[in-house]
């Protein structure tokens, strides 16, 4: 007869798997692009539309998310967003291109 001392209970943690995180561009009216990063980055780019969320499009509304690069956290994402800031405009329309024919 089992009791249960007898039984092997095995405790297992959850497994910690980390959402991924997104850096992305967006692009305004103006033309210009816009940088962040989002665990989500089509609600945040809807949060863009409407005005919320970052000062940037105030003067220019957001009008397309042209780029999105998955990250594995939302340090990586932080790395790769301050990378994407320091490119020339011209480098980020380079990294949009290649997004949009791939």
């Amino acid at each position: 007869m089992n009791t249960p001392s007898d039984s092997c209970v095995i405790a297992t943690e959850p497994t910690l798997v980390s959402k991924p995180w997104f850096v992305y561009l967006v692009r305004a009216a103006n033309g210009s692009l816009y940088c962040g990063i989002s665990d989500d980055p089509v609600r945040r780019f809807a949060a863009h539309q409407r005005g919320k969320g970052a000062r940037f499009f105030l003067s220019s509304p957001a009008v397309a998310l042209v780029y999105t690069e998955a990250c594995c956290d939302r340090s990586e994402a932080l790395r790769q967003e301050r990378l994407i800031k320091k490119l020339r405009k011209s480098a980020k329309e380079c990294l949009v291109a290649s997004y949009q024919s791939g």
